[in-house]
């Protein structure tokens, strides 16, 4: 008899396979997903200067930012919205290591072809990449909740490194993709130095998959070849599907928003029909966290689009403006281990704020950093229109601290609200939510960053001004509705 993914949590990893106070194979996840991430946000440091300069570079300047701000939403956008059918795969039928190296695999693909200095290819290669994550980026994550039991206290610190290894790889990608290789060699072979990197993290990960027991096996390994491959045709058949949505990014939108609609609909019928209330109000309590992630994300990732564009046109500094896109990351890995012990040291006191609470803390924490960038382009509009560098980091000083608020203890949530068959499709919809903020934000991007020399400044200042506001409503709400969201999880923190 065979059994499923699922059956190895039942027995978290004994103390003595413990490094550093977590299961071993929590640090082999982390330096895999550590290079995954570096080719993502290697890339990603590239990805809109390099459209609207190569490939837009005949329309006026504003026009150009704004079409490659919509390309750069709808492909990161895409990136996390597949990351449903690779949950459901992985759960129902694949496996998770299995997912994790053919999704992978194809993700480097993607990388290469981005090299080809042609639209169309450009976009195939992005069609490419989209596919392969949705097989790696949400199972590798649901793998760091297999780790441990639903009642362990490390559970939330454990994400929060896991975050950190997130954070570490897509610090490094902008100095190496795109200071070092980018801006010396062409920003072409920037996508060959992340398609490297994901080599290179495949290879680790297969190296010292012995260290994950049997954590994420495939459910049938005499079936797993023959299921690995009918899973491959199936994302080259999906290709040009992707590559069409690419090319007309509008229908993204609508198509983001009929999944997320489905999804509802999914997790609470399967609440109703489970017959057990509890599991039916954690669902509707995962469902109002899921918009505060959906509010938050298209308020905060503004930073490969829009803040790209502006720390390239309007920031004084010293360095590469490709540079900026690593300065969340930085501050990730600074702050993330004081958050990390500052969980638990608050839950000592009883003062650890509860889940909904963080989420609102992270949107009004996003609030302030865009009100002073707001307040920093007032001055400079009076002034020779220059940004100091500092401020840019200021901002993105309180985004990140927003961020550690929401994204490490969601992925914490949503592997202890879903029921235990259904966690990784659930890990699948909470990236679909980061898709949908994706969207959003290249929405938002398009507008902040489409103005014409005279109007820039102007342009910038008021779209971040209604980001700030919309932080504080929406953050002001979910403190006010915290309690009832509370109810609804009934005890899990």
């Amino acid at each position: 008899m065979t059994s499923s993914p699922r059956d190895t949590t039942a027995a978290p990893f004994p103390p003595e396979a413990d490094f550093l106070g977590h299961p071993r194979p929590l640090w082999l996840l982390f330096a895999t997903e550590f290079w995954e991430r570096f080719a993502y946000y290697g890339m990603r440091a590239l990805l809109a200067v390099y459209v609207a300069s190569t490939f837009f570079a005949l329309l006026p300047e504003g026009e150009a930012k704004a079409q490659a701000s919509l390309t750069y939403g709808a492909y990161t956008a895409l990136i996390y919205a597949t990351g449903i059918f690779g949950g459901f795969i992985a759960d129902r039928y694949l496996g998770y290591r299995p997912s994790i190296l053919l999704g992978g695999a194809i993700m480097a693909l993607g990388l290469f072809l981005l090299l080809i200095p042609d639209l169309d290819w450009f976009l195939i290669g992005l069609a490419v990449i989209v596919v392969g994550n949705g097989l790696f980026k949400p199972n590798i994550s649901t793998m760091v909740g297999m780790l441990y039991s639903k009642h362990d206290a490390r559970r939330d610190s454990g994400f929060t490194i896991f975050y950190m290894g997130i954070n570490a790889g897509a610090a490094l990608a902008p100095l190496v993709c795109g200071t070092i290789v980018g801006r010396h060699f062409g920003y072409q072979w920037g996508f060959f130095a992340a398609g490297i990197g994901m080599i290179l993290g495949l290879i680790l990960f297969q190296w010292l998959v012995g260290w994950m027991a049997g954590v994420g096996r495939a459910p049938r390994p005499e079936l797993s070849l023959a299921r690995v491959a009918k899973i491959a045709f199936g994302c080259i058949a999906l290709v040009p599907v992707v590559y069409l949505m690419l090319s007309q990014a509008l229908v993204v939108g609508w198509l983001l928003m009929f999944l997320m609609i489905v999804l509802t609909v999914y997790f609470i019928g399967s609440g109703v029909r489970s017959g057990d209330k509890v599991q039916l109000h954690r669902y509707i309590a995962m469902l109002l966290l899921f918009l505060a992630k959906i509010l938050f994300w298209g308020m905060y990732e503004q930073a490969g689009s829009s803040l790209n564009f502006f720390a390239k046109d309007y920031v004084d500094a010293p360095f590469d403006f490709t540079l900026f896109q690593s300065a969340n990351p930085v501050l990730i890995i600074l702050l993330a281990p004081l958050f990390a012990w500052l969980w638990p040291r608050l839950e000592s006191r009883n003062l650890n704020p509860s889940i909904p609470r963080k989420f609102a803390i992270a949107l009004v924490l996003v609030a302030i950093g865009f009100t002073t960038l707001v307040l920093t382009i007032g001055e400079a509009m009076e002034g020779d229109g220059r940004i100091a560098w500092q401020m840019l980091v200021l901002a993105y000083l309180f985004n990140t601290m927003g961020e550690l608020c929401l994204s490490p203890i969601g992925l914490s949530m949503v592997t202890k609200l879903a029921a235990p068959k259904e966690t990784g499709l659930a890990m699948g919809a909470w990236f679909l939510c980061t898709a949908i903020g994706n969207y959003v934000a290249g929405a938002v991007a398009s507008i902040a960053s489409g103005g014409d020399a005279a109007s820039g400044l102007a342009q910038y200042a008021e779209t971040y001004s209604h980001i700030a506001w919309a932080g504080f409503g929406f953050g002001a709400a979910f403190l006010l509705f915290a309690p009832l969201i509370n109810r609804l999880m009934h005890g899990v923190r």
